[in-house]
């Protein structure tokens, strides 16, 4: 099915504004703008009556095109980018001078590519950029960009290790999206790969000084932890994912780390693990000075859909019922926004579990039921049926499309895959996905922006995998799009 693509951006008002957190977010020292994840800036020197006379001030060549996505950070009039043969480069904010540069290594060398981290001391006397390069976490001094020895072993710290896994066995666990840094503490997640063999995604956080593992959490619990019911025995062994790859959001003043949670893997079929699989497709609130699990809603029950949430959640202050609330509002895939008081995990609005299909697939067992919230309504489209063909397809086009739809199993969001082709919409690439939504703290206003991707999903044996007992392994998805 051929790829059809719409963008849609929405603003959602949840409420009456309160200005939250004390954060002015008038400065760009963090990813996304703060810690908060707002992608918001305050500063109104460059308005809709001047910007059309913006000019060039300075341009720095960067060498390659990798770096369309990197967020820059701004710190005291210095600014860090990835740039010319992975090398973070420190540049004059207002000359654009090179101050320093940074080799990460030869050109198969993987950085962290859409942001890094900065932390300074309470005197400033040690300011330090933290970032991964192939599955090694490392610091260097921000004023400097020499690296800094005694953090980890000779300045790194291998981020396999840790994981109750042997880490020759493991591929993949860096993200190329950063985490957040809490008082002395780099608060990580992980970017496992899509196969059965992928590495647990433990949320965990590092001494910024020493590259100390100070916690971790288990989001594929262990045995005597909460949720380790909703696994098969000792899945914590052998079960992948469940990885925060997208973006974190921190309350700084209450210490309380946000986390939005992905799919167990395989992403399309859950045979190897049977449950409703906590704490796969949550969010988590966990206190970022201990990584105790605070509260958690799981948007997803077994996930074989590829649903997780891939965008940062977003803290507001409303008002609701006509009490001041502090919320957490989490956008996805599917087109829902959950809303949450902060602290508590109380939603704002009702959350109705429902029923939906079941899994015609051999030995797969869904769960018989999935929530869906009553407020505020879907951002995206939920259905996409033979009359929501574009009407400027070629009438050969059109035909075929139309057949391959009237044949697929399409009953909503939760139709499971099977091997006969089922459908997706607004798509597991669709809806809200990473770094799809900002908010406006004066305002109480939820920047959403959203994709329509329709796909179609069917599964299909995989000759080139050998099936085990309590592995899925044979089995590979076709994603037609």
């Amino acid at each position: 099915m051929r790829k059809i693509t719409s963008l849609l951006s929405k603003i959602i008002v949840l409420g009456v504004p309160f200005h939250a957190l004390g954060q002015d977010h008038s400065t760009w020292r963090d990813y996304g703008g703060a810690a908060d994840s707002a992608q918001y800036s305050a500063l109104d020197q460059i308005n809709r009556s001047n910007v059309k006379r913006l000019q060039i001030a300075w341009s720095y060549p960067t060498g390659d095109d990798r770096k369309y996505f990197f967020n820059p950070l701004v710190v005291d009039g210095v600014m860090y980018v990835l740039a010319k043969n992975n090398s973070i480069v420190a540049l004059d904010a207002g000359t654009g001078k090179e101050v320093w540069t940074y080799s990460s290594g030869p050109k198969t060398t993987v950085i962290t590519n859409r942001g890094i981290n900065y932390w300074e001391s309470k005197d400033r006397s040690d300011r330090r950029l933290l970032f991964a390069a192939n599955h090694f976490l490392r610091a260097i001094d921000a004023r400097t960009g020499k690296p800094i020895v005694s953090f980890g072993r000779d300045g790194a710290v291998d981020l396999k290790e840790g994981l109750d896994r042997d880490p020759a066995t493991i591929t993949l666990v860096q993200s190329t999206t950063p985490g957040r840094v809490f008082e002395d503490l780099l608060i990580l997640g992980s970017a496992t790969n899509e196969g059965y063999t992928s590495a647990p995604g433990d949320i965990r956080a590092y001494d910024v000084r020493t590259g100390r593992l100070v916690w971790s959490f288990h989001t594929i619990p262990h045995p005597g932890e909460f949720g380790y019911d909703t696994w098969p025995k000792d899945a914590w062994k052998r079960v992948g994912g469940v990885n925060v790859w997208g973006e974190l959001s921190l309350d700084e003043k209450r210490g309380i780390v946000y986390a939005p949670t992905a799919s167990a893997k395989y992403n399309f079929y859950g045979v190897n693990r049977e449950g409703a699989n906590l704490f796969g497709d949550s969010l988590l609130a966990l206190d970022a000075r201990t990584g105790k699990r605070l509260w958690h809603f799981q948007m997803v029950h077994h996930d074989i859909w590829d649903y997780d949430d891939a965008t940062a959640p977003k803290l507001l202050t409303v008002l609701h019922d006509g009490k001041k609330v502090d919320i957490v509002a989490q956008v996805s895939k599917q087109g829902f926004v959950w809303v949450f008081n902060r602290v508590t995990g109380e939603p704002l609005w009702p959350i109705e579990e429902r029923p939906v299909p079941h899994s015609d697939m051999p030995g797969e067992k869904t769960w018989p039921t999935q929530p869906f919230p009553v407020k505020p309504p879907p951002f995206a489209r939920q259905k996409f049926t033979a009359e929501d063909l574009s009407p400027f397809l070629s009438p050969e086009d059109r035909a075929r499309f139309r057949d391959d739809l009237l044949s697929a199993r399409n009953e909503g969001l939760f139709t499971p895959p099977g091997l006969r082709k089922t459908v997706q919409m607004p798509g597991n690439n669709g809806g809200a996905n990473w770094s799809g939504a900002a908010v406006d703290p004066a305002k109480g206003a939820l920047f959403v922006v959203s994709k329509d991707l329709p796909a179609m999903l069917k599964l299909e044996p995989d000759p080139a995998q050998k099936r085990s007992p309590d592995d899925a392994s044979g089995t590979s998805v076709d994603l037609i799009s």
